[in-house]
């Protein structure tokens, strides 16, 4: 059964980091490229699934929409 994620994927100087965000625990795939680290991140998921089980999938509604937002914190 194929299931759908969600996945940020950031670009860094050093390459690139990938997340899914709505999995409970920490699920992190990294890569040269775009396509290196989203195969990692799926990968990852995988893995994160078998280890654990179906109860790291949040049991609330699936995520729809995820938004990138700027804060300012003064020190």
């Amino acid at each position: 059964m194929a299931r759908q994620f969600k996945v940020v994927v950031e670009k860094h100087p050093d390459g690139y980091v990938a997340y899914p965000p709505g999995i409970k625990g920490t699920v992190v795939g990294e890569g040269d490229t775009y396509e290196e680290a989203l195969a990692d991140v799926k990968s990852a998921i995988r893995f994160h699934i078998d280890t654990f089980g179906d109860e790291v999938l949040r049991d609330d509604a699936a995520l729809i929409e995820a938004f990138i937002a700027e804060a300012t914190i003064s020190a």
